[in-house]
C-alpha cells in the first residue's frame, strides 16, 4: 500500500461511545450517523442507551427509511471488520435490559460497564437515567418541559432543513435555546454532579454517559466527566485514541474537546542496599 493510500485511511480508535440516537423517531439524524459510522474504525463500540427509540415507536408512527437501514448496515459492517459492540440500554430502549448479561457474537448487553483506557483510567459507562431522581423537577413543570422540548426539536429540524438548502453546516437550535435557560443549566449541573459522585463512590476515575443530550468532556477534581452527546441535537460521539487520549467528536470527525492521556507513572528509582 502506498504512503498516500495509508494517509487516506481513517484513524483507528481504541474505543468509541455513541448514545441517544433515537433511531425510529422523527428527530433522529440517521443519515449523519450512518456517514459517521461508515468512516469509523475502532476496536470497541459502546452503544450507551436510547439507540432504538422503542418508546417513541410505541407511541407514534415510526420514522424508518433508507437512512435508518444504512445505520444498521454500518453497525453490521463494523462487527464484520472486528469491532466489538457493548450495548448499555437506556430509558427509551429499556425493554432491552431484560437481555443484560447476554453475550452474542461480537456483542454484549450490559446494564452498565467499566471501560479501562489505554492509560489505565477506569470509567463507568452508563446511560444516565439512573440519576433522574436526583435531577428532575417532577409534576406539571416536568410535563411542560417535555412538551416544550418536543416543539424545540421540531424547530431544530426545520431550521437545519433550511440551512442545508443554503449549503450551511449543521447548527443546533435546541442546544442554543437550552443554554439560554437557567433552569436547564441547573438541571444539567445536577446531572453532572450525580454522575461524578456515582463514579467516585465506586472508586472509579470517571464516567461516560448520555441521556441529557448535552455533549461534554472535562475533568473535575481528578474525575473525568464524558457525555458523548446525542444524534438528535449535538450529533457527537466520544472516542479514545490508542494512547488513552479522550476526544469529543462532531459528526464530521472534528475534535470539539480533548483530554490528554494520563502521563505514565514513574517508578521510584532503586536505592542501593547497604553492603
Amino acid at each position: 500500500m502506498s504512503p498516500a493510500s495509508i494517509a487516506q485511511l481513517p484513524l483507528r480508535r481504541r474505543a468509541v461511545f455513541v448514545s441517544d440516537v433515537h433511531l425510529g423517531s422523527k428527530h433522529c439524524h440517521a443519515a449523519e450517523l450512518a456517514d459517521f459510522l461508515q468512516g469509523l474504525r475502532c476496536d470497541r463500540l459502546y452503544l450507551v442507551g436510547d439507540i432504538v427509540d422503542l418508546w417513541w415507536m410505541s407511541q407514534h408512527r415510526a420514522a424508518w427509511g433508507a437512512a435508518q437501514y444504512r445505520v444498521v448496515e454500518a453497525l453490521h459492517a463494523l462487527t464484520r471488520a472486528g469491532t466489538e459492540l457493548i450495548y448499555v440500554p437506556g430509558n427509551h430502549d429499556r425493554s432491552i435490559r431484560r437481555f443484560c448479561g447476554l453475550a452474542l457474537p461480537r456483542m454484549q448487553v450490559r446494564r452498565r460497564a467499566i471501560h479501562l483506557t489505554a492509560d489505565g483510567r477506569r470509567l463507568l459507562v452508563v446511560h444516565g437515567d439512573d440519576y433522574d431522581a436526583a435531577t428532575q423537577f417532577g409534576g406539571m413543570q416536568e410535563k411542560f418541559g417535555d412538551w416544550l422540548y418536543e416543539r424545540i426539536l421540531t424547530g431544530n429540524r426545520l431550521t437545519n432543513r433550511v440551512r442545508r438548502r443554503f449549503g450551511l453546516r449543521y447548527w443546533s437550535l435546541a442546544d442554543f435555546l437550552k443554554r439560554q435557560s437557567g433552569a436547564a443549566e441547573r438541571y444539567i449541573a445536577r446531572f453532572v454532579q450525580a454522575g461524578l459522585s456515582d463514579a467516585r463512590r465506586r472508586g472509579l476515575d470517571g464516567i461516560v454517559c448520555g441521556h441529557i443530550h448535552r455533549a461534554a468532556l472535562f475533568e473535575r477534581e481528578g474525575c473525568v466527566y464524558a457525555n458523548d452527546g446525542d444524534w438528535v441535537e449535538s450529533l457527537t460521539a466520544l472516542a479514545e485514541d490508542p494512547d488513552g487520549t479522550l476526544r469529543l467528536l462532531a459528526h464530521t470527525g472534528e475534535t470539539l474537546a480533548l483530554l490528554p492521556a494520563r502521563a505514565p507513572r514513574r517508578l521510584p528509582e532503586a536505592v542501593p542496599h547497604a553492603a
